[in-house]
């Protein structure tokens, strides 16, 4: 809050943890750098975690975290938070930047997370304890419904500058979301570049098999979310 000044151009990434955010990460990166980086040919979300390729609001420089660095350059600034609205700096909502939320149903984000902070704690959780913990609201960003609703009021009152999505509608529907995604963005796919097959291959890319193997084949733990030395289960991607 006392660092960040957003531009105009930037475009936030923002979900509850365990709501899709790296599959919404990729395909935002895939979206808004289509035309650096050809779906095709040695694409960075090939052998590198979105995770690293769309940088934490918080730790935009993760092996410096009490001084966060802001300075780097780009075209556009895609970066991702956890943060309730009530919590971001205020030159977010005060710019012409953009904010894409996803949310997701509270069960499945529940029993995810449930699942996801046992394989990186020391001592299990019970499933009883958590779920207590969840409903007062001890989480990462907070209660889930104020975190919800905050961005869903925002999205009635800024249309233009928040988008909120729904994870399950999106899986139903991926390549119409995709599609309305990248209009929001400002980089809306052409009817050239559709016929081309350029939705499939983005949607392709991005996929879960995808993003679940390149887990797998990683060497390293992740610089900025540690998630542990066995593959983080189907339902937790």
């Amino acid at each position: 809050r006392k660092h960040f000044q957003a531009r105009d151009s930037d475009v936030l990434i923002i979900t509850t943890p365990k709501s899709g955010t790296t599959w919404l990460k990729a395909l935002a990166f895939a979206l808004m750098n289509r035309n650096i980086y050809p779906i095709n040919q040695n694409h960075p979300l090939l052998n590198q975690n979105p995770h690293t390729l769309v940088l934490h609001l918080e730790y935009p420089n993760p092996y410096d975290k009490q001084h966060p660095d802001y300075s780097f350059q780009g075209s556009r600034r895609l970066l991702g938070t956890h943060c309730p609205l009530v919590l971001l700096p205020e030159s977010v909502m005060n710019s012409g930047c953009k904010i894409v939320y996803l949310c997701r149903n509270i069960k499945d984000i529940f029993v995810s997370y449930w699942h996801f902070t046992n394989k990186l704690g020391s001592t299990e959780t019970s499933f009883e304890e958590f779920f207590d913990l969840f409903c007062k609201g001890v989480s990462l960003s907070g209660p889930v419904w104020d975190h919800v609703l905050g961005y869903w009021k925002a999205s009635l009152d800024k249309p233009q500058k928040v988008l909120f999505l729904k994870y399950e509608e999106m899986t139903q529907e991926p390549a119409f979301n995709l599609k309305h995604l990248a209009e929001f963005l400002g980089c809306p796919i052409s009817q050239e570049e559709e016929t081309a097959g350029v939705v499939d291959e983005i949607l392709g890319l991005c996929s879960f098999d995808h993003m679940r193997n390149l887990h797998r084949r990683r060497n390293e733990r992740d610089t900025v979310m540690v998630i542990g030395k066995k593959d983080v289960p189907n339902h937790t991607a």
